[in-house]
């Protein structure tokens, strides 16, 4: 005869019960929204080793961004003076306050609602992040444009992210944004952190680096704007040559011709405007090969999903296009200023610098900061 096996205890009543429903719910709270980058932290272990990168001073106050359900928060809040975090998510706000209430840190923590691109932020002096991944570049240099930059950042951000900030002339992954951060900052790459050390577990793997802005005499006296601006060009596609790059665009050049003419005019500068003889422009027309010279030693291999011209080329294009009346001309007939800002480039490029047949992928920050002194000598400017 089987033996009888009683059921599990109270197991009908549990599954009827009122209280079952409303259970299951609370437990349903958060529903994570991925979309804007929450993916909280849950490895105690990780979020100790990320305070603990930070050195942090008991008299710091520190910024947060994206504190989530306050995993590092109160971790922060046990080295540090005060924390200001700044959250998107008003649930998420209402989460990480209620970790502190009736609690000596409440007093030391002040949150702050809303986006931390547009919101104006206090003064502080270290910035811990799990940061939200939409907002990765536009967080970093928020930060270095501070004039008083925190002393030290720790970001957690895509592991790819995370490589091109770190990238040496020469590495896959070395790019405008390589070039750019480590202009004004040092950065090192800490730690590696696996997907599944989150809920719910991002598609990419992480990892934290340390920002530390220059400061002092090691903060370059360079306009951003000029330095970013000759970048963007230089970047356009980072496997071509210099040469390539500048002479072998007709928006680049139109570009730099139009910033010339502003300059010369804020410098009383007269210029030579008629018009190139018909020989003279038929040869200006031509490009000097190096693209497809290019393209062909490297066997096709580049970023397929650059175009050889960057959108804001396209704009200021189309911009100029609606000046006009909507109307371009089959031909445009090139200038005696025109022809004067070609021989600008060359000689800049072959003469000054001799940077013409390097890539930009391979140039390091003297390069650049050299080809940009260069520039400005000559009159060409970026801003």
């Amino acid at each position: 005869m089987g033996k009888f096996k009683p059921g599990k205890r109270n197991s009908a009543a549990s599954s009827s019960s009122p209280y079952a429903k409303a259970q299951q719910a609370t437990n349903n709270v958060f529903k994570f929204n991925t979309n804007v980058g929450q993916h909280i932290l849950k490895n105690p272990g990780v979020a100790e080793a990320i305070v603990a990168k930070a050195n942090l001073k008991p008299s710091d106050t520190v910024l947060e961004v994206g504190p989530g359900t306050g995993n590092l928060t109160v971790r922060i809040l046990e080295k540090a003076k005060k924390v200001i975090a700044v959250e998107l998510d008003p649930r998420m706000a209402a989460e990480v306050t209620k970790r502190v209430q009736g609690k000596p840190e409440q007093k030391r923590l002040e949150v702050l609602l809303g986006d931390v691109i547009k919101t104006e932020l206090p003064h502080f002096d270290v910035c811990i992040s799990n940061t939200p991944y939409q907002i990765s570049s536009p967080l970093v240099f928020k930060l270095l444009a501070l004039p008083n930059p925190p002393r030290t950042s720790i970001l957690m951000f895509q592991r790819e992210f995370a490589l091109r900030l770190t990238a040496r002339p020469g590495d896959a992954l070395y790019c405008r944004l390589s070039v750019n951060a480590q202009f004004w900052a040092n950065i090192t790459h800490v730690m590696k952190v696996g997907k599944n050390n989150f809920k719910p577990p991002p598609q990419v793997e992480s990892s934290v680096v340390r920002i530390e802005p220059k400061m002092g005499t090691e903060r370059p006296g360079v306009s951003w704007d000029e330095w970013d601006g000759m970048l963007r060009i230089c970047f356009v596609r980072r496997s071509r040559t210099m040469r390539a790059s500048w002479l072998g665009s007709k928006e680049v050049l139109g570009m730099v011709e139009r910033n010339y003419r502003v300059w010369c005019a804020m410098n009383d500068v007269k210029l030579n405007d008629t018009i190139v003889g018909e020989g003279e422009d038929d040869e200006m027309e031509v490009d000097d090969g190096s693209a497809g010279a290019e393209e062909d030693e490297w066997n096709g291999i580049e970023d397929e999903d650059m175009d050889d011209t960057p959108s804001f080329f396209k704009e200021e294009a189309e911009r100029v296009a609606r000046e006009n009346g909507g109307k371009t001309k089959s031909k445009k007939k090139k200038t005696r200023v025109a022809e004067l800002v070609r021989e600008k480039i060359r000689k800049v490029l072959e003469d000054v610098t001799e940077l013409a047949d390097k890539r930009a992928g391979k140039c390091d920050e003297n390069d650049f900061l050299r080809l940009l002194f260069a520039f400005n000598e000559e009159g060409i400017h970026f801003a």
